[in-house]
């Protein structure tokens, strides 16, 4: 609904059911909103002037919400609330007075909704996706279902289809079959031999576009330091290394201190990704640099730790440093994916900005669980986006319940 959303502000008018009322039927009256919030709307019935008695909350995209003129357009009753019904004598003139020159709802809003809940995105195409348990593959994964955009992934060879994966269609982990072989990237290899009937690639034109990039002249390259965040522990932005550079603007990021002998953790970031930062990013904008795990001259000191291990800083120059005019400030409220478990989707605060670089707590858990997340991810979601697209919302955890995360009873 971002293309749209010009046309929603305080004062708008709209015709909603009126539930001050006696009446057996269903009918309705005109609000106009007095405060936003994400997707929802706090309505005050008209006649109610400076009275907040009967205020109300709904998402302004429900099925219930219409521009001024549906119930005439519709044969449907305006009726003016019990609690003011007597306060006019001519209600239809009061309208008339009240309603002339206020703005309204576009005539084709509950169509854009719909239009906007359209994903292109369809049960039994497959993706590759990266593999939750080793990060430096992907695997073949099949959409079992989607809800407002977002995907449920099943990992083909899933015999009882429980071993799923969350993410968005937009996500930077999922891709058309066929990608990881185009760019060097580790694939594992599916056990079955054939597609199971029904089940169909998706179109590679479906996916995110990523930025071109010209490799041709200086580039990343292998054994380079950066900063990155850790995709096992997005609270923290770690000392990390390229360990491999693959093809289209894509590299193979470990994280120093913490890599398996193997390389089964190293974790693809493409050039552009909003997720890597030059060596100082942190200290430049005071936030704590997690050393390599063991490293024990602290305070960590980047030029020290470059002569130790004979290495070089990546290139500033390479960097994204395009910082859209997000419009986010500290203290916001939002439904924010938990990346760490992506089923979930959780009422959330932004706490910290760093140009594009936003600190996700989750309202009621410690500040460990909170998230370093770009102020462009697709897993960040205005306040009713659960409700409007029948999504399920966790509440901020309270301290006096019982609560499981990860397995683990707190």
């Amino acid at each position: 609904m971002g293309t749209c959303w010009g046309d929603i502000s305080e004062n708008v008018r709209v015709e909603v059911p009126n539930t001050d009322c006696s009446l057996p039927t269903k009918v309705f009256w005109i609000a106009g909103i007095v405060k936003l919030a994400g997707y929802n709307a706090l309505l005050r019935y008209e006649g109610f002037e400076n009275d907040s008695g009967l205020d109300f909350w709904c998402n302004i995209c429900g099925s219930d919400i219409h521009p001024v003129g549906w119930c005439a357009a519709s044969g449907k009753p305006l009726v003016p609330p019990r609690t003011i019904q007597h306060k006019y004598a001519n209600w239809k003139a009061f309208l008339v007075k009240r309603l002339t020159g206020a703005k309204t709802l576009p005539p084709d809003f509950s169509q854009k909704v719909s239009e906007s809940m359209q994903y292109p995105f369809k049960p039994c195409m497959r993706v590759e996706v990266v593999d939750k348990r080793h990060l430096c593959r992907t695997r073949v994964a099949v959409v079992e279902s989607v809800i407002g955009g977002r995907l449920r992934l099943v990992y083909e060879e899933s015999e009882d289809r429980t071993d799923d994966f969350w993410c968005h269609m937009h996500s930077p982990l999922i891709h058309h079959i066929g990608w990881s072989r185009s760019i060097g990237h580790r694939f594992k290899r599916s056990d079955i031999t054939k597609k199971q009937d029904g089940h169909f690639d998706t179109p590679p034109h479906l996916f995110a576009k990523v930025k071109e990039v010209d490799q041709s002249g200086e580039w990343f390259k292998e054994g380079m330091k950066l900063e990155a965040i850790d995709p096992l522990n997005l609270s923290t932005i770690c000392v990390a290394t390229i360990r491999k550079v693959l093809a289209d603007g894509f590299l193979m990021i470990g994280i120093d201190g913490s890599e398996a002998a193997d390389g089964s953790d190293w974790f693809c970031y493409h050039a552009t990704s909003p997720s890597i930062f030059p060596v100082g990013f942190c200290e430049i904008n005071m936030i704590e640099l997690t050393p390599p795990r063991g490293y024990t001259k602290l305070p960590f000191k980047w030029f020290d730790y470059l002569r130790e291990t004979g290495s070089i800083a990546a290139p500033v120059k390479l960097f994204n440093k395009d910082v859209p005019n997000h419009g986010f400030r500290v203290g916001m409220k939002l439904e924010a994916v938990d990346l760490m478990e992506p089923r979930l989707i959780c009422v959330a605060t932004v706490t910290r900005i760093i140009h594009r670089l936003l600190r996700i707590h989750f309202d009621g858990w410690e500040e460990e669980y909170d998230q370093w997340v770009d102020c462009e991810s697709p897993d960040l979601y205005p306040v009713g986006w659960c409700q409007l697209t029948g999504y399920q919302l966790q509440p901020p955890a309270s301290q006096c319940k019982l609560v499981y995360r990860k397995g683990v009873l707190l």
